[in-house]
């Protein structure tokens, strides 16, 4: 799915000139070596006392192939992640260009319009029923996936989204997953659900653990697993190249190929 050729020069102009104010607001000479840059910036948002469990660290991970264009994702303290928004004939292009997008989003992150408040919560929670198709009733009742999610905001006044970012893709893939619904089912509390996961990392167990409910799903409807990856893939791809934040569609497609391998694996070893 390729994006409109206008707008992806529109977004590498933006993007160059924010990552060259950067270079001279920090004086920069030349051309900015943007890894470098993304890298310091989070470490300089530690030392004023931004309050980040896993520390500065900034995590690259690049997309398997054997040929270009080459793809790269970055994660950001705090969990978001972004990726390289240009065709890349180098996996050192393709990290530079993921490094690119995330510092112009880190930069833009520092403006008040991103700090979690009452507007922003609002703007958050109608795209949340624009994406999950729900109703506004939903946002009113605590024990829905809206109803939680309009909650787990309102706890995260004064922040931002970068920071908030990983709290609220745990949230979202308990949603698309179907595990607050599940748990509304089995009479579980809005102060529950959150208690339990408001402080869980998104690791390789939960990951686990949501591959398992897929395989299931499997079991009872075949194909579906293959027919949601080709969904968050392109969707994945198409975020990508627009230069959009990609937590959420990057950790359904993992999780779903994860358990696409499960399943062939049980079937070599049957």
């Amino acid at each position: 799915m390729s994006q409109d050729p206008q707008a992806r020069a529109v977004l590498k102009e933006a993007v160059d000139a924010v990552v060259n104010s950067f270079a001279k607001h920090t004086h920069g000479y030349g051309r900015v070596n943007v890894v470098e840059a993304l890298q310091e910036f989070w470490q300089m948002k530690i030392q004023r006392g931004c309050d980040l469990k896993n520390g500065a660290l900034v995590v690259y991970e690049s997309q398997p192939s054997a040929s270009p264009p080459y793809v790269c994702f970055v994660t950001l303290p705090g969990g978001s992640c972004f990726g390289s928004f240009q065709d890349c004939p180098t996996k050192a292009e393709a990290r530079r260009s993921a490094a690119k997008i995330a510092l112009m989003n880190s930069v833009f992150n520092e403006h008040p319009s991103r700090k979690i408040s009452d507007e922003f919560i609002e703007r958050a929670v109608a795209d949340a029923f624009h994406s999950f198709k729900g109703s506004r009733e939903e946002a009113e009742n605590p024990s829905t996936g809206i109803g939680a999610f309009k909650f787990m905001l309102q706890s995260n006044r004064g922040r931002t989204m970068l920071e908030f970012q990983e709290l609220m893709t745990v949230f979202q893939l308990l949603h698309w997953n179907g595990s607050l619904k599940a748990m509304r089912d089995r009479n579980c509390s809005r102060q529950e659900v959150l208690a339990h996961y408001s402080d869980r990392a998104l690791d390789d167990d939960m990951r686990s653990q949501m591959a398992l409910d897929w395989i299931s799903r499997e079991q009872e409807t075949a194909g579906i697993i293959v027919q949601e990856l080709e969904i968050s893939m392109n969707e994945l791809k198409t975020a990508r190249l627009a230069g959009r934040e990609l937590r959420f569609p990057k950790e359904k497609r993992d999780i779903l190929q994860l358990a696409l391998t499960q399943i062939q694996s049980d079937e070599t070893l049957a």
